[in-house]
């Protein structure tokens, strides 16, 4: 497509978008659970199908050089697609959100004054990599009442377009318009160029993936923007603790899985527990092939442990999200030091504490300023499904509207209603 054509159809798909949305806003919750279970079942019936579009942008992927983390963001495992299937399932379970009225209130005039919880209308959603957002988006799309339109990475083409059709298909078995939910089907850049910039047709829009995309969006878009730009999580490591419990979160945190924006980049540990803890952390790093940057006092601690990969912190390394084995490590003084460090450091993502402490749990979880805040377990737990949210749209470290993992309520808004029985101002 040329710049003039890419301009026309992303118009056209906001034209269809925005005429799905009141469709959508109209529609009863027994039949967007009905495309919800729909799209379930699909999805459960088609994972070899799923599978053979996904290895053909794996081998497209791998052939052209992307790094491991994108490649594994790509695959689109049975998995996977059970886990979105799960979450398709949940939504559908869950109560529904719009329309409902909350804090009504009667005033001395005699109106009652209260707010509904409504539909954005459409939402543009920008991601790369990983093509189970398509459904996630979808999903929470349909469940909140929506109009969608999706633009994947081009690495994700094949797969993203499988997926659409599926999801396509399950709002016509439910009688809710096909356009409910479109795919970018160009890979041209130009397509995100135009998404950001149709208010007339867009309410929002949702980046997922680098820090360059999100970096680029948020400059230049003309809608408004929910994001996050990077995970620059936590695990601090407090005196007390239950040092076993420490050494599980700590190593679940980091080395579950490296990719994800909610994996810990930093280890911080308070003075009176690193020289039992550190060496205990230490082995079990260095047997999973994890590089440790360390202050001078980690480092010294660790020099005895075998194997281990250590190299010596930079001030830049406090502040980087590796999405690798890789995790800086550093001893602090104790609860204030932590604290510090993470506010200055951290993207106010998620962080985490270990602690026996009471007063230290309820302190950590009041001063840190970050979107998650958790005591006693590990950061990968930051993510909509795991929070009972039924799927993720992504997760914001904005203050305002929405913050942390995102779903139904942050696909929402809220209007004033005033009821009232022929009152008039006087």
């Amino acid at each position: 497509m040329n710049a003039l054509n890419v301009a026309e159809y992303m118009q056209t798909l906001g034209l269809h978008a925005r005429q799905a949305s009141a469709a959508m806003a109209r529609s009863d919750a027994a039949t967007r659970n009905r495309a919800l279970r729909s799209l379930a079942a699909l999805l459960r019936g088609n994972v070899q199908a799923l599978q053979a579009e996904n290895a053909t942008d794996l081998e497209r992927a791998i052939a052209a050089g992307l790094a491991a983390p994108m490649v594994d963001r790509l695959k689109l495992t049975s998995g996977i697609i059970e886990t979105v299937a799960l979450g398709c399932d949940q939504l559908a379970a869950m109560p529904d959100i719009v329309g409902e009225i909350t804090g009504l209130k009667q005033q001395p005039s005699g109106i009652r004054v209260g707010q509904m919880r409504v539909p954005i209308g459409v939402f543009g959603m920008i991601f790369e990599s990983r093509p189970n957002v398509t459904i996630e988006a979808a999903s929470l799309s349909i469940k909140s009442g929506n109009a969608c339109i999706l633009r994947g990475g081009s690495e994700a083409i094949a797969s993203n377009k499988a997926l659409a059709q599926l999801v396509q298909q399950a709002l016509i078995e439910a009688g809710l318009p096909a356009q409910a939910v479109q795919l970018v089907q160009t890979i041209d850049r130009e397509a995100v160029a135009q998404l950001i910039a149709m208010p007339q047709s867009v309410d929002l829009i949702i980046p997922r993936g680098g820090k360059g995309l999100i970096e680029r969006i948020s400059r230049e878009a003309r809608v408004p923007v929910i994001k996050h730009l990077d995970g620059n999580c936590h695990v601090y490591v407090d005196d007390p603790c239950d040092v076993e419990m420490a050494v599980q979160v700590a190593d679940n945190a980091k080395t579950q899985k490296y990719s994800p924006c909610n994996a810990s980049e930093g280890l911080l540990v308070a003075n009176g527990v690193a020289g039992e803890f550190l060496p205990l952390i230490g082995m079990i790093y260095a047997a999973k092939g994890v590089e440790m940057r360390c202050d001078p006092e980690a480092r010294a601690i660790l020099a005895g442990v075998p194997g281990a990969n250590l190299k010596r912190a930079t001030e830049q390394d406090w502040y980087e999200e590796y999405l690798a084995p890789i995790i800086s490590i550093k001893v602090v003084a104790g609860l204030e030091e932590a604290i510090a460090h993470i506010n200055r450091y951290s993207s106010h993502h998620t962080d985490a504490i270990v602690t026996r402490d009471h007063m230290n749990a309820q302190r950590f979880l009041r001063e840190v300023d970050s979107a998650s805040v958790m005591v006693n377990a590990s950061t990968r737990f930051a993510d909509g499904f795991e929070y009972g949210l039924g799927a993720e749209i992504g997760i914001s470290t904005d203050k305002f509207h929405a913050r942390g993992p995102v779903g139904l309520e942050g696909l929402t808004s809220l209007k004033w209603v005033v009821l009232g029985q022929g009152e008039v101002r006087r």
